[in-house]
Parts: C-alpha cells; structure tokens; sequence
C-alpha cells in the first residue's frame, strides 16, 4: 500500500487579486505534491478561501454587493488563476460551504462543553486590515498596528475565550519532543521564546458584525477567523461526519505538511496545535513557515505601485519560466526579492543557456554524427564518464534529501549542478574532436550516449517544476513513458536512444534591456520615459550591413497584447514570410496596410514584443504630428533597397 502524503496552502482572504506571493506558496505546494507522486505516494492537496470577516462584510458593503457575492467573485477568479498554473490541487474548501459551517460549530461547542472556551468581555485594539486585537503594550507609536501600521481602534465588547494558557506547558513539550515540527528552525525559535512569554487566553467570538458562522448555542456570536479558518484543515476531509474517509486516510496517515507564509506562522504553530491537543486529534502535521518575495524597495505593496502579478509572467513569457523563478530564487529560510533584471538572468542563463543548450548541442551531434540514433556502448568509455556518473547518483541523493526537508530552491541547485557537469563534460571529451577520427566512433558514442542519459535523468528530476518542459525534453528524446518515471533513475536503464530530427529550443533567449523595461512598465503601472541621445554617426560599411528588401504586407492584426503593436506577415520575396511587429497602430488600421509594398530590414535580430516574435522592421518616417510606413509602388517583394 502507497505511504500517504497531504500538503495544504493556507487558505488565502478574498481581499483582491493574487500576486506573486501567494502564488509563491500556491506553486511550492503544487511542487511538492508532484514530488510526492512521483516517488509513488498516495497524495492530497488542499488550498481554499477564508471568507468571513469584519473586513468582508465592510467591502461587500462598499461595492454595494451581498458578501457571499463578493467572495464568490473573488473564489472564481482564484481557481482561475491556479487552474491557468496548472496547480493540481485536490480540493479547494470555502469557509462559507456548509459542510465547513457544520464542523466548525460542532468544534466550538464541542470545546464550550468541556471547559476550554468559555465567555467574558474582551477590551483591547482591533486592526481591521489584519483582523488581530492587540494590548496597549503591543502597539506602536500612536496606537498603530505593530504589523501593518495603520490606526486601530478600542473596542470593548462580550466575547468567548479559548485557554490557551492551559496547554501551554503541554505545546513546550511537544516542540521539544519533535524538533522538525517547525521549519526552518529560526521560526521554531521565535515561536518557542513568545510562548514562553505566557500565552493569554485567545478571544474566539465577535458580536459586532454577523457575517461569520453563528455560535449555535448563542447565535448574536459568530466564530472568529481562529477557530473558523484553521478548521479547514480537517473539514475538507470530512472530520466529525459520516463521510470521513479522508480524515481517517491523510491526516491520520504517513506525512501531513502546512505549508504557510512567516506572517501567520503564530496561528498555526501556537492556536492550531492547542485546538488539536484540546480536540484530542493527534498533531500528525510538520509546519513549514516560509518568507515573503520583496520587490527592491520593500514589501509588495498596491498602493505604493510595487507589485509583480502572475499573470504579467503568464501573458510575456511562460508557465515554466514564473515557476522556476518562484522557486528558485526564494531561499530556504529568507526573504527573497523580484526584480526585473534577476527574472530575465534566470531564464537566460539557467534555462535558456545552460539547460536548453545541453539539449540542443546533444540532440545536433547526435543527428550529425548518428543519424539520430545511438546506443549505450560500454567498452568505449572515456575517463570523464565515472564522474559523471557519480555526478548523477550524487545529485539524487542531495535532491531527494532537500526535497524531503522542503529545501526546494537547493534541490533546483542539485539538478543545475548536473546540467552544469554535463555541459563541462562535452568541453571534456571534444565530440567534434572524436569526429574526426573513423576508429573512435565508439567513443563517441559512449560519449552522446552519456549526455543523453544525463539528460533523462535531468528530465525527471524537474518533472515536479517544469511542467511544459519536460514533456517536450521526453518528445525530443524519443523517451518512452516506463523510462521517465522515479524507479528509471539508474544510469543505462535505457539502452537506446532514435532522438528527433530537428531539436526546437526549450527557452528562447530574451531581449534583456526589453523584458526589463517592459517589466519595469508593468510594476510601476506608468510607462517608461526614453532617454534622449545623440545619434552616432556611422560609415558606409555600417550602412551596408543593413539588408533591406521591398515586402508586400498580406496580413496584419492588431497585437493581443498591445493596443500600439500591429502584428503583419510580409511576403519578402522567394517564398519567404516574415511576421514583424511595428508599434503603428496609433496611425494604420490592420485593413490599411493589407496589400503595401513597404521597406524591410530582413537582417534584424528576431526579438519577442509583448510575447509575439518579430523577424524584421519595417521602415517609416515621422514628425511631430504624424509617421507614415514610407511604400513602393513599381517594386516587388524580394527587391533590394540600397
């Protein structure tokens, strides 16, 4: 029977749209699942909304909408999102559902009966935005929210409350007894000096505002978010019902991990546990509280204008792209900053140079030298393959340890290394080199053949990350679907490889000083200004580099993407079409162009705008009030201008 593996995002408040922050934790745990699957583990992974709140029900009413509108809306608009990332979660529980509304009062009045919630009158600070009271002493300067510096305000009012105080003592000894129930250590640390502090009792009920689950006991209560949030955990399996199945299998079963951001590591590693311990459910769970994507100048923030969306990455570049950054660049335990210029350096040189390199440079030689087909040859070996070979076993190891301990940016490093050792081993053994000589065909042979496997095995090491990439790696290696899987991880498992003909690039390069701008445009929401420069002059050996032909545009469209782009296909003479993209839709419509003789420069570097690849410039001319598309009339397509 398959060891059972269940991993949950904290479920996320429907305050608005979702940026890469929670995408961060959202991706980490789809990852992490995969993972899981892949080593043949029986998975469930659960993600969902916190619906209820003051702060809800404050702008449902601003909007002039009921709430249960205003969380719905923003619900579809979240599994939207993650069913664009292709996040594989299992289940996706709202607080408002009635089957989370039924545990949840069975829980509260479960713990009112014995004793470990009872009534009294809560005086202290509320902060609205993040629904948390706060003592006088907690406080900043002017009675401001220690966590995120707006106003609060007193309230006084009837409220129940949990004992933490009485399980105090009780959570010490359980952290102590388990030392990897909080991740990274430091954040166990800080949760083991606040509870050594003394823990107060917790207030779990609110009178001023109704929408929430009712207190079924005293209905003018409704749960607060404690008990009505990290229930979710247990409700999506059905704990407390007649269908409880699940509950009795994944949380009662082999590995149970939250995964959550550091901002509410308290809740769960202090509130959570105690309601279990209370509850007498058994604590089967390992929290792992990871840190936050900054962007240069601090925190993310909409207001401020410095906020990087997922959907920005999806509409440019790619899937593969905003998940290998996500996790790559977040490092186990730290903050982790967004920034333009290490987003577009990730892609082109880790995915790009170095990963989608070694393929397209083995596959070429494998078609040059073999025809496209090789064979494991081991009487050929060379001194460099025991290394690499080590290299690989090596390599497993260290990403099977990182992955279990939830270092993922260090696991990606693992298989980098390799993808690294791999380009170096070409350097080492000179297959053009060995080319050259008839009687060290064998040779290399073993040499390909080594890249090849090393490459599978890079494969299914990133099939948990790369979610387009690796099928299209598999495609191109001819690879069979027995040969890609965990258990095929050992050297020569495949004996043979027929490769494709014609390899396609995995990651095209990109043009760094564009994505960046264009990058910079969409956090700061206000276009870039241009410096203004002098133009340098040149000599007629510049000039002639240009290769400029007569095109006849047959199509043009307005960009996706892009209100200014016109997106053309231009006939440029002996059958050969180019698309290119020209920033003219202030000044033509599409049907305008459809039909011109214009001016080309055929030997432009392809380069993508808004995602859509450009292969050439059309030539126009401008002044302050108008550009034109400078056309021919007696010139055909192909012609050369000079």
């Amino acid at each position: 029977m398959s060891k059972t593996y269940y991993v949950t995002t904290p479920i996320y408040y429907p305050s608005g749209k979702l940026h890469i922050g929670n995408t961060y934790t959202t991706v980490l745990c789809d990852t992490l699942k995969r993972y899981k699957a892949l080593r043949g583990y029986d998975t469930f992974y659960l993600t969902g909304m916190d619906e209820h709140g003051k702060k809800i029900e404050t702008v449902a009413n601003d909007r002039n909408i009921a709430p249960i509108d205003h969380v719905t809306e923003i619900a579809e608009e979240t599994r939207a999102l993650w069913d664009k990332l292709r996040i594989s979660y299992d289940d996706f529980i709202r607080t408002t559902e009635k089957r989370h509304k039924t545990v949840v009062q069975k829980i509260f009045e479960q713990l009112l009966e014995q004793g470990d919630i009872y009534l009294g009158t809560y005086k202290g600070y509320y902060c609205m935005p993040c629904e948390s009271f706060y003592t006088e002493t907690q406080l900043d300067e002017n009675n401001t929210c220690p966590d995120c510096g707006r106003e609060t305000s007193q309230l006084e009012e009837e409220s129940y409350f949990f004992k933490l105080s009485k399980y105090q003592k009780r959570l010490l000894q359980f952290i102590e007894n388990n030392p990897d129930f909080i991740t990274p250590e430091t954040r166990k640390n800080e949760v083991v000096a606040f509870i050594k502090q003394g823990l107060n009792d917790l207030s779990v009920s609110r009178t001023t505002f109704d929408w929430g689950i009712k207190v079924v006991s005293n209905p003018k209560h409704v749960v607060y978010v404690w008990i009505d949030a990290l229930s979710n955990y247990i409700s999506a399996l059905g704990y407390g019902t007649d269908q409880n199945q699940l509950f009795t299998k994944y949380w009662e079963g082999d590995e149970v991990v939250h995964v959550v951001g550091k901002d509410i590591l308290r809740f769960h590693a202090i509130y959570w546990p105690i309601m279990l311990m209370a509850l007498d459910i058994p604590i089967n769970f390992k929290l792992h509280a990871h840190g936050f994507y900054m962007m240069k100048d601090g925190k993310m923030s909409k207001s401020k204008g410095g906020v990087i969306y997922p959907d920005t990455i999806l509409k440019y570049y790619g899937l593969d792209e905003l998940r290998y950054f996500l996790l790559r660049e977040l490092p186990y335990g730290s903050d982790g900053v967004f920034t333009p210029e290490t987003f577009v350096e990730r892609i082109n040189f880790d995915l790009a140079n170095d990963f989608g390199n070694l393929l397209n440079r083995t596959l070429s030689m494998i078609n040059k030298y073999f025809d496209g087909y090789i064979e494991l040859n081991e009487e050929a070996e060379t001194d460099f393959d025991k290394d690499l070979q080590q290299t690989i076993k090596d390599v497993i190891a260290n990403y099977k340890e990182n992955m279990n301990t939830l270092k993922i940016s260090q696991a990606l490093q693992e298989v980098w290394r390799l993808i690294s050792r791999s380009n170096k081993y070409i350097d080492e053994t000179m297959p053009w080199v060995l080319a050259k000589d008839e009687a060290k065909k064998n040779e290399l042979e073993n040499v390909l053949y080594h890249l090849v496997e090393s490459l599978r095995h890079i494969g299914i090491l990133l099939r948990p990350f790369l979610l387009e990439a690796t099928p299209a790696l598999f495609q191109q290696l001819a690879v069979e679907d027995q040969f890609t899987t965990w258990e095929s991880m050992q050297f020569g498992d495949k004996k043979s490889y027929h490769v494709v003909k014609k390899p396609v690039p995995l990651f095209p390069r990109l043009d760094v000083e564009e994505e960046v701008n264009r990058l910079k445009e969409d956090i700061s929401g206000k276009p870039k200004e241009e410096p203004v420069e002098e133009t340098p002059e040149i000599t007629i050996e510049d000039f002639v580099k240009l290769d400029i032909v007569i095109g006849q545009i047959t199509e043009c469209k307005t960009h996706p993407d892009a209100d200014k782009l016109l997106v053309s296909q231009v006939n440029i003479g002996r059958g050969e079409t180019r698309q290119i993209v020209s920033g003219i839709a202030k000044h033509y419509k599409p049907e305008e162009l459809i039909g011109k003789k214009v001016l080309v420069i055929k030997n432009l570097k392809p380069v993508k705008l808004r995602g859509v690849l450009s292969s050439g410039m059309l030539l126009a001319g401008s002044n302050k009030e108008t550009l034109e598309v400078i056309t021919s009339e007696k010139l055909n397509p192909g012609d050369i201008v000079k």
